[in-house]
């Protein structure tokens, strides 16, 4: 979802507001507030609620998720996929409370067709970086001809959001996870142990 500087701040207000209070406590009125600016402000930059939740998520997503820095893929595949999802897991505070802000959204995104799209378009987004990640590898000799890049990049998506619910309600330390997910993402790429 590209947003304009303006709809970005208010976004990040709305936000605030979510985590602090939750969906249910999110109105344009709420976010003018927030954001100590008119109404008319936030309805001129938002044509609907939907529209601003889905703007709110979609700055949730590129700011809790960001990617690892350097070149995405680097130095391989396996270790870089690795660190994209170790840095969003919920293995601390503030990756839980993202996390359940993330929850909030997808429950919503049930009844709410906008939410669901912006959700959708953000993964597809992700899944396309993840299977082109995996095309360049198999391109370069780093990942196995027979694996598919959009099925292996769905599959290590499904992974990711599996890890995260069940660390929801079953914490575990972080060097544990990172050592399964290290060998599930090996064997969904069908690559050996990251050097």
């Amino acid at each position: 979802m590209d947003l304009t500087d303006r709809q970005t701040e208010l976004a990040d207000a709305a936000l605030r507001i979510v985590a602090r209070s939750g969906l249910g406590a999110l109105s344009f009125r709420a976010v003018a507030t927030e954001d100590d600016c008119s109404l008319g402000s936030v309805q001129k930059a938002f044509p609907s609620k939907q529209r601003m939740v889905a703007a709110a998520f979609a700055r949730l997503r590129d700011t809790s998720a960001p990617l690892p820095s350097g070149e995405p893929g680097r130095p391989n595949l396996r270790r870089w996929l690795v660190e994209l999802f170790i840095s969003v897991l919920p293995l601390d505070e503030p990756r839980r409370a993202a996390h359940r802000q993330g929850e909030v959204f997808a429950q919503v995104a049930l009844v709410d067709a906008d939410i669901a799209a912006a959700i959708a378009e953000s993964d597809a987004r992700l899944r396309g970086l993840i299977a082109s990640l995996i095309a360049r590898g198999r391109a370069e000799g780093e990942i196995p001809t027979w694996v598919d890049p959009d099925t292996a990049a769905w599959a290590v998506w499904a992974l990711a959001g599996g890890v995260a619910s069940q660390l929801g309600y079953d914490p575990e330390p972080e060097s544990e996870v990172r050592s399964r997910l290290d060998a599930a993402i090996g064997a969904l790429l069908g690559v050996a142990a990251a050097d």
